[in-house]
């Protein structure tokens, strides 16, 4: 590899971290951090009201929504030891997934999951990165219907999926990369915040013998 070739690699790295910094900068001046409030505030009241958080994307989007669910349910910040949160993402198993592709059509799969597993008081959120997946927007869709707070991770102007959420955590940005990172950050921060209204109302609490167990 050439001299002028890796100049070039270190040019196109350090724009792509540039323009991550400046989305996140873009967020945190505007009020994109107070519909993560929202989101945690909604989130925490139906959990504690024996409700669950379902979530779905495509691709990586379909990674993040399992990401995000583990981190619920197991946990994200290493000291921080605390009880369980109910979180399912609906990407789950390649078996489902397939046979609603082949059966219904793909478009139909998160609203299939939804109507099996979600129930009036539960929250479903959809991440796409364009707001214009079907299989989303359908679910979204379904869960308005039937008694489901639907929250958005979205990127562009929202699209289609827009229209269907409760609440929006809109990405100011139209590359999908870009989007994916800030939805992964904005992720983690509505974690953390739903962690701590949890821990702050005695709804969690945390798991002291486990705690001890971990440090000996």
């Amino acid at each position: 590899m050439d001299q002028y070739f890796q100049t070039k690699l270190l040019r196109d790295a350090q724009a792509t971290f540039k323009a991550s910094i400046q989305i996140k900068e873009q967020i945190i001046a505007g009020s994109y951090l107070h519909t993560l409030i929202d989101m945690a505030q909604v989130i925490t009241h139906s959990i504690m009201e024996g409700g669950k958080l379902m979530l779905c994307g495509n691709g990586g989007s379909a990674a993040d929504a399992q990401h995000l669910a583990a981190e619920l349910l197991i946990r994200l910040r290493s000291h921080v030891n605390r009880d369980a949160i109910p979180a399912i993402p609906l990407a789950m198993d390649s078996s489902s997934m397939t046979a609603c592709g082949n059966d219904y059509g793909f478009e139909f799969l998160f609203e299939r999951m939804v109507a099996g597993l979600g129930r009036p008081g539960d929250v479903l959120l959809g991440i796409t990165t364009s707001g214009k997946s079907k299989n989303i927007i359908r679910a979204l869709k379904y869960a308005s219907a039937h008694g489901i707070t639907t929250l958005g991770f979205l990127g562009c102007d929202g699209g289609l999926a827009l229209q269907d959420c409760d609440h929006a955590f809109l990405v100011p940005s139209t590359d999908t990369g870009r989007i994916q990172e800030s939805h992964i950050t904005a992720g983690h921060v509505l974690i953390e915040m739903i962690e701590e209204i949890m821990l702050e109302n005695g709804s969690i609490k945390i798991n002291l013998a486990q705690e001890r167990e971990m440090q000996t």
